[in-house]
């Protein structure tokens, strides 16, 4: 089975060629560190997730499939927030990177092979400015470093604008050192209380657009098959290095797919804090879990927008209690092989929206055989087991799913639960059924589901 992807570039879809024999590599802009990750930035996390495991699964072993996401940890964002907060810069970067890790693992994203940091490639940057100067493609002046936009005739391409449309539609700061309004740049001075590094230039720090140029040619080679990210990183940060990636290797192509997700809104608007609608994946994990929010960035094809709202967290918890129950129902069952049509709608363009629903009618084939063909329903569990892998999804113990709680919530904790099934089964043991009964009303009022199993063991559920 081959892979067809949107290519940003040709504005179409394509069939998956690999630009090497034996290596496939995946480049996607990670985040800049100065804050928590809200859903917005948790959207391009889970989309490439799904793209990594599908690559994984149809190219490895003949090729390796090497995962690059970088980490910006030098930004003018990130010294805003330190003097804002009155700490250390990298109070700021280690405290925020250590949080995106924990908030990407609970919504089941795989960890890249690789996580490059902009502090680490200092030097891979410089050589890249430098080569960029010597080829006529970058130019110093006071202090700063700048791209020659008018060095590149074909500049636009990837976002499929002139030159002036992309000036007159963007932010460019004026300032007397460039030489054409859209040129930008690649490396800035320091003062004495920033970030800075000794370069051919004076101390300074690197321009967003050249760190990921540089860590992605580091990582992955001059040309590589596949860069992402989100639709608001075409222009200007794409296009950018695009420009930069090209310039510097004589006209080599640089990446040979571009794919990039949709934009991400909250109950129909666009996130703001004076909304009231900015929701961190910190926030909403207190409230459901990681699972249930990669299931609704999932539902929607990727490169369509995704409205987030609350009903849609609910309804795809529904989903994956629905789900989990199939698979609680045929315990021990392995994975297997993915299902057919869940394989070829992500081999299609990661269609995930219509992987997720072949997902379902899996399930509605377990609950409809259980009882007159278990071996069939077996075989269908084995079969979402190894399709949902391909997503990120029902990956769990059933048992451990249906535990669950809110971390605000003020229902019974586990070790009180457990606590109340040992004093029943006591109870029981000495033919005391009131109390028994007692204990299980207690435990119902409290929101917890009672299965007495064979051999006197008792099992438990929050219920849904």
């Amino acid at each position: 089975m081959s892979l067809r992807i949107y290519n940003t570039a040709k504005r179409q879809k394509e069939d998956f060629e690999p630009v090497h024999e034996d290596k496939i590599g995946l480049y996607v802009c990670g985040p800049t560190v100065y804050d928590f990750a809200h859903v917005g930035n948790a959207r391009p996390v889970v989309v490439f997730d799904v793209l990594y495991r599908l690559l994984k699964h149809l190219y490895e072993p003949k090729r390796k499939i090497t995962y690059v996401r970088n980490i910006t940890d030098v930004d003018d964002k990130i010294n805003a927030a330190a003097k804002e907060q009155g700490v250390p810069i990298s109070a700021i970067t280690e405290k925020t990177t250590r949080a995106y890790h924990e908030d990407m693992a609970a919504l089941g994203a795989l960890p890249p092979d690789v996580e490059p940091r902009a502090t680490g490639h200092i030097a891979e940057m410089i050589a890249m400015i430098e080569a960029l100067i010597a080829k006529g493609h970058a130019y110093a002046a006071e202090g700063h470093v700048l791209f020659s936009v008018a060095s590149m005739a074909d500049y636009g391409k990837l976002s499929g604008r002139s030159t002036d449309e992309l000036i007159a539609g963007a932010r460019v700061e004026v300032a007397p050192y460039k030489r054409d309004p859209g040129d930008f740049v690649l490396w800035k001075p320091s003062s004495p209380d920033l970030p800075g590094w000794d370069s051919p230039w004076g101390r300074g720090r690197p321009g967003w657009h050249i760190e990921c140029s540089a860590m992605s040619e580091k990582h992955l080679g001059a040309s590589f098959d596949i860069h992402g990210g989100g639709r608001d990183l075409i222009f200007p940060h794409h296009e950018n290095e695009v420009a930069q990636s090209v310039a510097a290797h004589d006209g080599k192509p640089f990446a040979k797919y571009w794919v990039h997700n949709g934009f991400v809104t909250v109950n129909g608007e666009k996130m703001s804090k004076s909304l009231g609608n900015f929701r961190t994946v910190r926030d909403l994990l207190a409230r459901a879990p990681g699972e249930a929010i990669r299931l609704v960035l999932l539902k929607t094809h990727y490169r369509q927008p995704l409205d987030f709202s609350d009903d849609a967290l609910e309804e795809a918890k529904a989903n994956l209690d629905r789900w989990y129950r199939a698979l609680e129902m045929f315990p021990g069952v392995a994975s297997s092989n993915a299902e057919t049509h869940v394989l070829e709608a992500l081999a299609d363009d990661l269609n995930t929206s219509v992987a997720i629903a072949k997902i379902g009618d899996l399930v509605d084939g377990v609950f409809g055989l259980a009882k007159n063909d278990p071996e069939q329903a077996k075989r269908l569990v084995g079969c979402i087991r190894a399709s949902g892998l391909l997503l990120g999804l029902l990956q769990q113990d059933p048992a451990a799913w249906f535990k669950w709680q809110p971390s605000s919530a003020t229902g019974l904790s586990e070790t009180a639960i457990l606590s109340l099934i040992e004093a029943r089964n006591a109870a029981r043991k000495v033919r005391n059924f009131a109390e028994a009964d007692r204990i299980r009303s207690e435990l119902a009022d409290g929101g917890v589901v009672l299965e007495d199993k064979a051999g006197g063991k008792t099992e438990w559920r929050r219920a849904g």
